[in-house]
């Protein structure tokens, strides 16, 4: 069992003793202390909740609500939905903040607690630190039964995002509807099957087809859109001579996309396309964290802009975004953040970008992928076992590569001339997460099969 707490929440496995995963004694302990931190916000009495579609959803999203009404709040309650329409909805309809419940790419055994403040943006590090002191204190006071807050649901906010999306200036459904794309959308058991095949709708793509479109929870295959979980969709493209395919995460905010020929256009590639899109028409700056591919950096150079890193985190990449007046950012795991939109990632805009862009081009997916820079970014991760310290495994990988430039703004990232590899503690998940990226496949592989090693070194 496990229970985590940082800037991507409160997040945990369903079950177990109280402490140990996401409990109901969790969710209504750390549910009541944000909502006491709203409370002493003063920035309203209304709090926007809505879930993916998780086995444990609807459990958690009535422990939520009720601990939201009993402290006195209104819950305006969506449902399921997406994270990126929870960030929409909170500043539309004026809330104190929100709460998503979704644990993201994780696997079905997971969910959390997604913490929004007035603005539909993450709360930060600080205020984190005081909701999780007051969780602590048990630092909160239920209303009597004269002042309890009220539950009212509404579906409107999938129409109401949509909306948006069709009406930004640069999303051209024209382009799309003319380019009469074929598209698979793999919508992993979740609120995707919902939200996608409305969107594609509403863009005038007429043919879809919906892989794992029952929205269970029980998803299909391990929800994170990366390569090796994605073949059915692969294959499926080929079979249907579709022109791509469409893949997100449970809870909307990841996205990745499919060749026509079932090649992976690489999450990487996902903002590095859209931002080069929207650099055309937007000339300006630049943010991805520093897992991302080095490319965004470079399509930004020739643009005229600047490129900016930040720590991984969504959090971070909008702080960073804000200070550096970005056009546009996000994360390489698929996240696009377009700020005069929203500042958090969303799929759903992505989409609507990239299949404009896709259309413009008049050329097919793998061709329109071809004319980006060619890096390989290699993906690991070590399990975090009792009793290892990670301050001493980074002083060790420090000591080792002393005479390498090392940043230690996000955990440790070494580059090596032209490649780097970034290590860091999972904001999600208890492990170590090693991330490379080379001009070859091999390569990037070799860098993080080495640190591994390292990492061994002082495992053992």
């Amino acid at each position: 069992m496990s229970l985590i707490k940082s800037i991507s929440g409160i997040r945990g496995t369903i079950g177990g003793k109280p402490g140990q995963g996401l409990s109901p004694v969790d969710v209504v302990k750390y549910t009541a202390a944000f909502g006491t931190w709203l409370l002493q916000q003063q920035q309203g009495q209304t709090v926007v909740v809505g879930r993916d579609g998780r086995m444990s959803g609807s459990m958690v999203n009535q422990l939520v609500t009720a601990t939201l009404s009993a402290l006195g709040l209104h819950v305006l309650d969506l449902g399921l939905t997406t994270t990126p329409t929870v960030e929409l909805a909170v500043p539309l309809e004026k809330a104190a903040g929100g709460i998503i419940i979704t644990a993201s790419h994780n696997p079905k055994e997971w969910n959390a607690l997604k913490l929004l403040n007035h603005q539909g943006e993450f709360i930060s590090g600080a205020d984190g630190a005081e909701v999780l002191a007051l969780a602590e204190a048990e630092a909160f006071d239920f209303a009597p039964v004269t002042r309890l807050g009220t539950i009212t649901s509404t579906d409107s906010y999938l129409q109401t995002h949509i909306n948006a999306i069709v009406n930004y200036p640069l999303v051209d459904v024209a382009a799309i509807t003319q380019a009469n794309f074929s598209v698979v959308v793999d919508a992993i058991n979740s609120s995707g099957a919902l939200y996608v095949p409305a969107l594609l709708s509403a863009l005038g793509v007429q043919e879809v087809s919906v892989l794992h479109a029952d929205i269970t929870g029980n998803f299909a295959h391990n929800p994170e859109p990366l390569p090796h979980n994605l073949h059915a969709i692969s294959s499926a493209v080929v079979q249907q001579k579709a022109h791509l395919g469409i893949v997100v995460d449970p809870d909307v905010d990841r996205l990745c996309f499919v060749c026509e020929d079932g090649t992976m256009f690489g999450e990487e590639y996902t903002l590095v396309a859209v931002a080069d899109y929207m650099l055309q028409h937007r000339p300006g700056n630049t943010v991805s964290n520093m897992s991302s591919t080095k490319a965004l950096k470079e399509i930004t150079l020739a643009r005229g802009g600047q490129y900016q890193p930040s720590a991984v985190g969504e959090v971070n990449v909008v702080a960073k975004m804000k200070a550096t007046n970005a056009v546009i950012g996000g994360e390489g795991n698929g996240g696009i953040i377009v700020p005069d939109f929203h500042y958090g990632r969303d799929a759903l805009i992505g989409i609507a970008l990239f299949l404009t862009h896709l259309a413009k081009s008049g050329k097919s997916t793998s061709a329109l992928r071809k004319t980006y820079p060619d890096y390989f970014i290699s993906k690991n991760k070590i399990d975090l076992q009792p009793g290892l310290n990670v301050d001493q495994v980074f002083n060790h990988i420090k000591t080792k590569y002393k005479n390498q430039p090392i940043n230690t703004d996000d955990g440790l990232k070494i580059e090596f001339d032209n490649d780097w590899v970034h290590l860091r503690t999972s904001n999600t998940e208890p492990i170590i997460r090693i991330y490379s990226e080379s001009d070859f496949e091999t390569k990037a592989e070799n860098i993080a099969k080495r640190l591994m090693a390292d990492i061994g070194e002082v495992k053992q």
